[in-house]
């Protein structure tokens, strides 16, 4: 469902844009009115922001950095004059198995993934924000903050957690709402560069089989959730219709608070 003209006016940057969540949740903003800075660190974000046309621009940087994340706001500001809404959604657990099992190397890259860009992102976009006078942050956490086989994961999105509620507190003064939703287990279409790099191995994936099954039954409706009905809520929080909403995070997962 689009809501005709809910972003006009309105410049946002949603991250981890070129696939999944992102990517929908950026093109419907888009045909929502809003234009919209689609950021990844994959190059095909450009064809994906061509989809929204004028209103689109595709960004390419690593925002596991601090210098990628704040040459995406300055291209935001450079292109669209200004920034309202920054949508946090780079992340996704990397690999899938015991925490006794993970190495170290690989519990650091699961925080940089998943912690590190949204840390980043939030501090670079702040003075835009306070310059504007206003504005919306939107972070996509995850109810795995409860679950097996993904620790490192876990203490990432429960990191965004605790950013999106002080920050709220911190910034509530300077009209700048920070909200965040935690969604549940999403089908979604293949992606083009796998999570996982070095692929999976027979071991990893019995331990995924695990995490689906443990997903599905800790929800309540029983089933994974869609991309759309996880966009959803994200494009709600960050409108101006959740105006009086700031510090929540909203779990989306069938009835799994997580």
């Amino acid at each position: 469902m689009i809501f005709q003209g809910r972003f006009a006016g309105k410049t946002l940057v949603v991250t981890g844009a070129a696939q999944g969540i992102g990517r929908a949740a950026a093109l419907r903003a888009a045909a929502e009115g809003g234009n919209v800075l689609f950021v990844d660190r994959a190059d095909f974000v450009k064809e994906v922001a061509a989809e929204a046309g004028s209103r689109g621009s595709g960004f390419v940087c690593d925002l596991e950095t601090y210098d990628g994340a704040a040459a995406a706001m300055a291209e935001a500001v450079g292109r669209f004059g200004g920034i309202d809404i920054l949508i946090n959604n780079v992340g996704g657990a990397i690999r899938m198995r015991p925490y006794d099992r993970f190495e170290p190397p690989q519990i650091e890259a699961e925080i940089r993934r998943s912690l590190m860009p949204t840390l980043w992102c939030c501090h670079a976009v702040l003075p835009h924000l306070i310059e504007r006078g206003r504005g919306t942050i939107v972070n996509v956490s995850s109810n795995a903050t409860r679950g097996i086989h993904r620790v490192p994961y876990s203490a990432a999105k429960g990191g965004i957690n605790a950013v999106t509620q002080s920050l709220a507190m911190e910034f509530a003064s300077r009209d700048i709402r920070v909200v965040a939703t935690a969604p549940g287990g999403t089908e979604a279409p293949p992606r083009r560069i796998p999570r996982n790099a070095d692929g999976d191995t027979a071991e990893e994936k019995e331990w995924m089989t695990e995490v689906v099954k443990q997903v599905e039954a800790s929800s309540l409706l029983k089933r994974y959730g869609t991309i759309d009905e996880q966009v959803a809520p994200i494009l709600f929080l960050a409108s101006d219709e959740a105006s009086y909403l700031t510090g929540n995070i909203l779990p989306v997962a069938g009835g799994d608070l997580g």
